[in-house]
């Protein structure tokens, strides 16, 4: 009875980490070049799939971030001025150019 309850146990395990990673952009943020000095945000998808799923804006310029529609959707606009990568006001020129 136990390695049958272990291996549901398991296989539920593995469905709630694909439905997360089917439902969050994980984004990285360098803070300096130190490697491990990195801040992680998630970023909800606007539906599941798994585009864009682990990003790094490691020496991105926002413009090039913005412009990926995937991200765009999702509200990396807001993150990205929230870090203080951008103000608010390049922002919306930046979404408004690219919608």
């Amino acid at each position: 009875m136990w390695p049958r309850i272990k291996q549901y146990l398991f296989i539920a395990a593995g469905i709630a980490i694909l439905y997360f990673f089917l439902n969050n952009h994980i984004i990285f943020y360098p803070n300096s070049d130190d490697w491990l000095d990195v801040d992680v945000y998630l970023l909800k998808k606007s539906s599941l799939n798994l585009h864009y799923t682990f990003y790094s804006l490691s020496g991105k310029k926002p413009e090039t971030i913005i412009k990926i529609d995937h991200l765009r959707e999702d509200g990396i606009g807001e993150l990205l001025v929230d870090i203080g990568m951008i103000s608010e006001d390049k922002r919306s020129r930046l979404e408004s150019k690219f919608e």
